[in-house]
Formats: C-alpha cells, sequence, structure tokens
C-alpha cells in the first residue's frame, strides 16, 4: 500500500476520529501488526499539535498465555499501575485512538467461563472510572490488517495478496480510496458523510418515535420501545465540552437507546459474531419482558449464553442501529468477521449498556437520572447483526401514525 495512502489515512483518525487540537494528551492502542502505520498516526497526531502521544502495544498470543496459565484469581486483580493509568485517564482526559486488526477467531480454545468470571469480579473496580469518564473524551476506533485477520476474511491466498485486499478493503470503506484504489481527500469526505447523517437523524427525531417493529423473512418479528425524551444519533458526535470526533470509521450506521426491559419477539442474526477472540455463528436470542429468555447458535453458543449472563444488564437491549442494506460495506461482498465493519453492512441491535447521549439534553442529568429514563446498563456492549435484503421496519409514533423506516432492507425515505 503507499505510503501517500497509508498517511492520507493517518491523518484522517487525527483530525475527524480523535480531532486533535494543541495542547491534546494522545493514547493510541494497537496490535504489533502496521507498527509503521501506528508511527504515521503518531506524527499525524503531533502536527495537529498533540503535546504528548502514547502507544500502548498488545500482542494476542501473549492475552491467549495470560489466560490460559493465569488462574482466576490473579486474572481478577486490578493491579495499582492498572488504577494509575485509569486515573490519568479521568486526570488528564486524553483523546483515545484504538486500532484494531487481532485475529477475529485468535482466543479460540482459551476457557471462557474464567474469562467471564475475571471481568465480573475486575469491572465494580473499573466502572467508577467508566463513568466518570463518560461523555467527556474523544475516542476513534479504526482498523489495519493483520495476518491472520486477512487470511480469514480472503482464505485460499498468498499471506501478502490477503493482506494488501484487506488493506484495500478498509481504506475503500473508510473513505480514503474509491473503488479503482484512487486517493480521496478524506477529511471532505467524512464532512460530507456527517452531513448526511445529520439530515436523517433530524427526519427521525422529528416523528417523536413510540417503538421500532422488525421482521424479515429469516424469521426476526420483533418490537422494542422507544425512551420519551430519545434521540437518534449517526456520524460524528460531542464531547460535554463540546469537541466533535468520530468514534467510528468506517461508519454507516444512525442509532438510538431504547428502552431497557422493553422489548418482545425473535431476532435472527445476518452475520456471524466475533466476541472475546471467538466466533457464533447463525444464532438467535428471543425476548420476554425485555430481557432475551432464549438464545441458540450453530457455533459458539455457549459463549453467546456467557455473554448475556454476565450482569443483570446483559440480557438487555442498549442499541438499536439502521444500517442500508445497499451500504458500502455490504456492497463491497466482504465478511470481515469484525464488528466494527460487519455492523456496518447491516441493521444491528446490542446487548449490555446503552448511550447516554442518545437522550435530548443528556448533559442536564446525572448518571442515575438517565439509567432511570431506560437508558441500559451493563458491563458488556455487544453489537449482532440483523439486516437482511427483506428487513422492513415500521415506526410507530406517539401520536399512533405508522411510517415505514426500512424497506426491502434499506431506507424507506
Amino acid at each position: 500500500m503507499k505510503k501517500t495512502t497509508l498517511k492520507n489515512y493517518a491523518r484522517l483518525l487525527a483530525e475527524c476520529g480523535i480531532a486533535v487540537k494543541k495542547g491534546d494528551v494522545v493514547i493510541i492502542q494497537a496490535s504489533l501488526d502496521q507498527p509503521e502505520f501506528v508511527a504515521m498516526c503518531v506524527e499525524a497526531c503531533y502536527k495537529r499539535g498533540a503535546s504528548r502521544v502514547m502507544v500502548e502495544w498488545s500482542y494476542q498470543p501473549l492475552a491467549k498465555l495470560h489466560y490460559r496459565y493465569r488462574s482466576v484469581k490473579s486474572l481478577s486483580v486490578v493491579d495499582e499501575i492498572e488504577l494509575a493509568k485509569l486515573q490519568y485517564r479521568l486526570d488528564k482526559n486524553p483523546a483515545m485512538l484504538y486500532i484494531m486488526s487481532d485475529d477475529p477467531d485468535g482466543l479460540k480454545g482459551i476457557n471462557q467461563e474464567k474469562i467471564s468470571k475475571a471481568s465480573k469480579a475486575r469491572f465494580p473496580i473499573i466502572k467508577p472510572f467508566r463513568d466518570a469518564m463518560d461523555n467527556k473524551y474523544k475516542w476513534c476506533i479504526a482498523a489495519v490488517p493483520g495476518e491472520a485477520w486477512a487470511k480469514k476474511v480472503f482464505p485460499g491466498i498468498r499471506t501478502s495478496t490477503a493482506m494488501e485486499n484487506l488493506w484495500n478493503a478498509i481504506l475503500f470503506t473508510s473513505r480514503v480510496i474509491d473503488k479503482e484504489g484512487n486517493d480521496l481527500d478524506p477529511v471532505a469526505e467524512w464532512k460530507a458523510h456527517n452531513e448526511s447523517f445529520r439530515n436523517r437523524c433530524e427526519f427521525l427525531n422529528k416523528l417523536r418515535i413510540k417503538s421500532l417493529e422488525y421482521k424479515s423473512a429469516n424469521g426476526t418479528d420483533f418490537t422494542v420501545e422507544m425512551i420519551p425524551d430519545g434521540i437518534f444519533c449517526g456520524g460524528s458526535e460531542h464531547t460535554l465540552g463540546g469537541e466533535e470526533f468520530n468514534p467510528n470509521i468506517p461508519s454507516e450506521e444512525i442509532f438510538t437507546s431504547p428502552k431497557a426491559g422493553c422489548a418482545e419477539g425473535l431476532v435472527v442474526s445476518s452475520l456471524p459474531l466475533s466476541y472475546r477472540g471467538e466466533l457464533i455463528e447463525n444464532f438467535s436470542v428471543r425476548f420476554e419482558g425485555g430481557r432475551v429468555v432464549e438464545a441458540k447458535a450453530e457455533k459458539g453458543e455457549e459463549l453467546l449464553r456467557q455473554m448475556i449472563s454476565m450482569d443483570e444488564g446483559a440480557a438487555k437491549l442498549g442499541e438499536c442501529a439502521l444500517v442500508p442494506y445497499a451500504s458500502p460495506i455490504r456492497e463491497s461482498g466482504i465478511t470481515f468477521y469484525e464488528t466494527l465493519f460487519d455492523e456496518n453492512a447491516a441493521c444491528h441491535l446490542a446487548l449490555g449498556s446503552g448511550f447516554t447521549n442518545c437522550i435530548k439534553d443528556y448533559d442536564k442529568y446525572s448518571l442515575e437520572e438517565l439509567h432511570a429514563m431506560g437508558i441500559n446498563e451493563s458491563m458488556i456492549h455487544v453489537d449482532f447483526m440483523i439486516g437482511t435484503d427483506d428487513l422492513s421496519i415500521t415506526a410507530v409514533t406517539e401520536s399512533g401514525e405508522r411510517v415505514a423506516i426500512f424497506a426491502d432492507g434499506n431506507w424507506a425515505f
């Protein structure tokens, strides 16, 4: 991949992703797959005026060794150095850039129950820091190819070719290059993209939607209630301090957080889900009284059940996201096995934590008040894809009007 193209991508992540301004502290979290590109991101942040850029490296095979050999008790400990890092983030409010590249199935074979127990033990210690930072910092999740990931997406070809193909797919869906591989001005592309998000959100928010009804031929037949003061969001977001950033690159979704505990019916997955480094495939979940009461999967069913039982809120919905079946990611014909991309190829839902900024004037309320309004609370937030080429979504407004939102998998307005 051309260095000029990759520098354009790094510039996009620094300028539109985490929107670095003069004096910002930046933390980049990345695996070891693309150190040269990470260095480009560091330089792009400094050119935007960052005062300090730190890189926190990870290595999935090393994580697998920790999970295999450490005890639940050891994995459950939040060490002093981890607490110090959390306190540093709370004090300095750094912009966070997460660069994904791990093998979607890279932790297969690890005792997932051990991970679940350790996560549950750690969460009460980490949660106060997470709550205190909510909506206060700029963050962005993006991706680069890793060899194992590339071979999974493009099997049966040389590794170098698979890596090049995955680079092209990432850069095209992130609006850095066009279909022919020509360089674009990604910052200008994202400004226009964000404007289109704002127009659709404005239309949806004016409807005053009470509930959404989902139906498709694969068995999805599902109704979910909205929060009266809830709003739809998409594209760029703003911190409480008013700074604009793009949390996901790429992104094609418009989303909201539904009313926790108010969902009924069956939803059937349309794409695999990579959760904790292992794939869950061909699954469905049934809701009664707003909670998952039944979960089935051809592959990874036990992991799916563990996910839903992580805490009280893990079996409730935290997000409803609207993504047209004709999105660039779907039209690429590629299954990425990575939620950052696959969630933008189809409408999806998320189990677990909701988004507090999906309430109108959310900054005027305490966290407790936002949860009381219906924003779900959980230690997890896991997106899973349900969009199909025949999915219909109908909005029922507060006045009783029925408005088609999706027809045949795409926007109906």
